[in-house]
Parts: structure tokens; C-alpha cells; sequence
């Protein structure tokens, strides 16, 4: 076993390596647990999510899971995510046909089809898009991603961190508007183009990502990472049935490190202008703080000069130790 802190790579199992396996219904919860922690607080909520498809599963669908071993080379992937606020989000939810328009307009633009779909980001929200294109295309959910948690932008992912072609990309909404952006100079223009987009038509949007070979995805993807979520949500559902602490058990299943433990006694919400205020607020405590100390150098510098002027050495070394607090403050 690796020591705290060491994220290793979930190993292959028997079940995964036979290829495609059904996903179950009682997998749905705690993937939506694991992906939520796999997020660190970002990402979005995966909750609305999973109350989506849990009703499409309690309809007659079921989705599949294919471990990347049983990818061939050859095969082409579909990298799908929401795009969007998180907030505007929470209103408007993810519907799984506007996520699978986004794969269709890509293989129409490419004149091919996908032989399975994969998450661009496991943690939060994300982590359930390429479930709700499956439910809708039958396409196999691909057991990777290309973070291993939530970054915020796609320039983030491991995609690009192997310099990937960027391109192309398509955006579908609500209304059925369908976007494709065929070429740009890298991963960053891709995110800043998308994300314009995405703002004009009302900042929540599927998008499918530049698409990946089965071999670019087992070289460069972040594999078994639908797996290493549901063992983390199975880990959080048992502790809470044993009333045990599900931190600790989370920490023990993953073999982790506890850094530190609160509460939370402040929430700090609202627009970046809010954000920004609080900022100000803080800087001009902390100058006002500062400022108050150097005062009482500087009080303490004068004695000492008076001090001087009377001849007193042990006053004199102390007027020495003052500039050198003073020196020390002003840096």
C-alpha cells in the first residue's frame, strides 16, 4: 500500500476487463457521492444529476460501462461536459437529449459515429453527462475521464496537458442551437471561444470536446475514475449505515491523509463584485493593523532617541532592536 497522500491509478478487475458490463441502479447514488468528493468543491452539484437518471433507470434504461482495456486503438470517443454557472445550473437542469445533441452534431460534422462516450471531468455535475448521452444514444460510458477530479477550464485537463489537437468542438442548448467550433490556435482559445458561446445563450450549455482515439484516451486519459467514485460513495454509505465518520472511513479507503477539521462559520456567497468587497474589506484590516504596529515602533523608536541623547547603552541597544522590527515591518 502507497503512504498518505499518494493518488494511485484504480487497478483493473475482473468484472471491467471482460469488457462492457451493466451499470446498476444502486451505483447511481454513491457514484454521485464519490464524484462529489472527487470534485473538492467544484464542479457543481451532481445531486439533480442523479435524481435525473435514477427516473430514467426506474423507466427501463440502462447504461453501460466499458473499462478502457476493452477500447480498441481505433475507436473514436466522445469527451462530453456541461458548460455553464453552476447557479444557473441549479435552475435550469441538464436535460439528456440537449447533452446528446452535442455528440450528434459532432458526428454529423465528422461524417462518423462514437463507439463510446467519456466524461471530461469525473468530479461534480460532470460526472453524470456522458450517463445521460448513453441513456439517450445507447453509446458504453467509458470508465476514465481527463482529470481525476473537477479544474475549471479544459486547458486543465490531461488532454491538453499531452497537447492534443483542441479542435473541434460543439455547444448545443436548450433552444436547440447547435455550435461548432471547427479550429483554434489552442486549448485556451477553445475555452475562451466556448465560453463566450456560452454566455449568449444563457451561460449553461452540452458541449462535446475535441474527439479522442481509444489509444489517445488509455495513453493520456485518467482511467477508472466512474469505478474509483462508486467505491468512494459505497465507502460514505456504509460509514453512515455503521454510524461510523465517513471522513475517516473515506480517508482509510483511499489511504489518505487528514489535514485538518472545522466549521464552517462563515458562507461567503454572492457575485465576484461581493467577493472583491470582502477582499478590500480584509486588505484595508490588514493595513490598518499594520499600521497600528508601526506607530508603537515608532513610539518606541523616539524613547530611544531621547534615551540617547541622555547617554544610556542599554536604551541605545534598545533603539537598535526597534529598527530592526521596523526594518522587518515595512518589508
Amino acid at each position: 500500500m502507497d503512504g498518505p497522500g499518494i493518488v494511485r491509478a484504480m487497478p483493473s478487475n475482473s468484472a471491467a476487463t471482460s469488457g462492457v458490463r451493466p451499470l446498476r441502479a444502486d451505483e447511481l447514488e454513491p457514484l454521485a457521492t464519490g464524484a462529489w468528493i472527487l470534485g473538492a468543491g467544484g464542479g457543481g452539484d451532481p445531486y439533480h444529476a442523479f435524481l435525473n437518471l435514477r427516473r430514467m433507470y426506474e423507466e427501463g434504461t440502462v447504461v453501460s460501462l466499458m473499462d478502457p482495456d476493452a477500447l480498441a486503438d481505433d475507436a473514436l470517443v466522445a469527451v462530453v461536459s456541461t458548460m455553464g454557472a453552476p447557479l444557473v445550473g441549479e435552475e435550469r437542469l441538464t436535460d439528456p437529449t440537449i447533452a446528446a445533441l452535442a455528440v450528434r452534431q459532432m458526428e454529423e460534422h465528422l461524417g462518423r459515429r462514437f463507439d463510446a462516450v467519456m466524461s471530461l471531468e469525473i468530479g461534480g455535475s460532470n460526472s453524470f453527462q456522458p450517463l445521460m448521452v448513453a441513456a439517450v444514444t445507447g453509446l458504453p460510458v467509458l470508465d476514465a475521464d481527463t482529470m481525476g477530479r473537477a479544474y475549471p477550464e479544459a486547458q486543465h485537463s490531461s488532454f491538453a496537458i499531452g497537447d492534443l489537437q483542441p479542435y473541434p468542438l460543439t455547444l448545443a442548448d436548450v433552444r436547440e442551437n447547435a455550435i461548432v467550433v471547427s479550429k483554434v490556435a489552442s486549448w485556451k482559445w477553445m475555452e475562451r471561444i466556448s465560453r463566450k458561446v456560452c454566455t449568449e445563450v444563457g451561460s449553461l450549455a452540452a458541449t462535446c470536446k475535441a474527439p479522442r482515439t481509444g489509444r489517445e484516451v488509455k495513453e493520456w486519459g485518467v482511467l477508472r475514475t466512474v469505478t474509483q467514485a462508486i467505491r468512494l460513495g459505497e465507502t460514505v454509505l456504509d460509514a453512515r449505515r455503521r454510524k461510523a465518520d465517513p471522513v475517516a472511513a473515506v480517508v482509510e479507503h483511499g489511504g489518505g491523509l487528514l489535514l485538518f477539521s472545522g466549521k464552517v462559520v462563515d458562507n461567503v456567497c454572492g457575485t465576484v463584485n461581493a467577493s472583491v468587497r470582502k477582499s478590500q474589506e480584509a486588505v484595508t484590516a490588514l493595513r490598518s493593523l499594520m499600521l497600528d504596529r508601526m506607530r508603537a515602533v515608532g513610539d518606541h523608536l523616539q524613547s530611544g532617541i531621547e534615551a540617547l541623547r541622555a547617554g544610556s547603552r542599554p536604551l541605545r541597544e534598545g533603539v537598535a532592536a526597534g529598527c530592526v522590527c521596523a526594518t522587518m515591518m515595512c518589508a
